[in-house]
This record gives structure tokens, sequence and C-alpha cells, in this order.
């Protein structure tokens, strides 16, 4: 199985199948544009850079709902959560997709942008690896991400959604999430990451992804 950055919150998930997560057109943000081919593409809500399917190849199903669904093998739910504190009065709601492929269970957050409550939590656990903002002003932060990692207890989580190169939106950068964090459980990827079901850790390790 491998995992591929594309920036921002765009990842790309292979194994049997494809799966890319919130594709972005690359210079409305200042870094390079998704080149890739997809299987499944989810959409966590209809923002310039989360939802730019265009430039996505491949004969692929795009999912921007809640709900439960297997596409193409892939099993998905969709889980509704508001992209500010305000229950979506700001910015509106998004979902946020737990997706399983090869027994390994996958969630993107998208721009989640409160902390999620139990009914939340229950419909989404157990993760395994767990795509999680951190960048602030229009999600979560980093200590709200580091607390929300804490609680669901993934194997892994990356950190998305923060600045760095040339991304031109004025949020945080990762460091306030690794701040404190054990320098043994952070582990510096490049852009991709290839591993087995068997390679998970049983403790969370934060794996961090650059373009």
């Amino acid at each position: 199985m491998r995992i591929s950055w594309h920036g921002h919150a765009c990842f790309e998930v292979q194994d049997k199948v494809t799966v890319i997560t919130d594709p972005h057109d690359g210079k409305s943000l200042g870094i390079k544009a998704p080149s890739a081919r997809a299987d499944v593409v989810l959409v966590s809500h209809d923002h310039f850079d989360h939802n730019c399917t265009r430039l996505i190849k491949g004969d692929y199903t795009i999912v921007k709902e809640p709900g439960k669904r297997e596409v193409k093998g892939v099993k998905i739910i969709g889980v509704e959560a508001s992209h500010d504190e305000a229950g979506g009065a700001k910015r509106g709601r998004i979902v946020i997709y737990k997706f399983e492929m090869g027994g390994v269970r996958f969630c993107h957050c998208g721009d989640l942008g409160e902390e999620l409550r139990r009914p939340q939590l229950d419909a989404l656990e157990p993760i395994d690896v767990l795509f999680v903002p951190v960048g602030s002003v229009f999600t979560i932060d980093g200590k709200q991400a580091r607390r929300l990692v804490s609680e669901i207890k993934p194997k892994i989580a990356i950190p998305m959604h923060y600045r760095y190169g040339g991304l031109s939106l004025s949020i945080q950068t990762v460091d306030p999430f690794l701040e404190g964090l054990p320098k043994d459980k952070v582990q510096r990827m490049g852009n991709a990451a290839e591993f087995t079901i068997e390679d998970l850790p049983e403790e969370t390790e934060y794996w961090v992804f650059s373009s």
C-alpha cells in the first residue's frame, strides 16, 4: 500500500484501487497541481482548494455526500461536520470520510473546523490512518488536532492543510502540531510512503510528508 501527498489536503492512497482526497488546482494556492489517476475521488466540500476533480485522470467515481456506500470495492462512510466552530454558519458544512482499503481504515477530515462530538466519533472509529488538518484559521489548529489524535488513537496521524513552501493561504505551519511530541514518534516521510498492514505500529506515529 502506498500513500502519496499532492500538497494541502490532497492525498493519493493506492492499493488494488486508487483513492484521491480533496484535489486542488495548484496555481490558486501557489503550489504544484496534483498529477494522478484515480478510481475514487473523495471531495469533502465544494471550496476551490478541495474540489478540483477535473485535473484527476482516469474513469473515477466522485463521492461528495455523507452516508455509507461501497465504490469499486472501497467501503466508505461519510460523516457530516462543520467547517467552523459555529456549526457551519461561517463556512458551511463538510464531509469527513472513513474508507477501508486492504484491511486498513483511513479517515480524511477535510477542512474540519470544530471539535468532533461523540456521535461523530462513534461513526468513524476505529481508525488506523488519520489525515488531520492542523493549520488553524480555516480549520482546527495544532492543539485541537493533537486532542483529536489523542482521542481517536490512530496508528498513524498525518498532518495536512498547513503552510509550507509557496502555499499562499495565511495559515499556520505544521510546527505547533508537532511541538512537544517524542522525536522517535515523528517520521519524515518525503513525498510518499509504502507500507503493509503488518507495518502499522501499536502506538501512534506521526508521519509528516513533504512536497
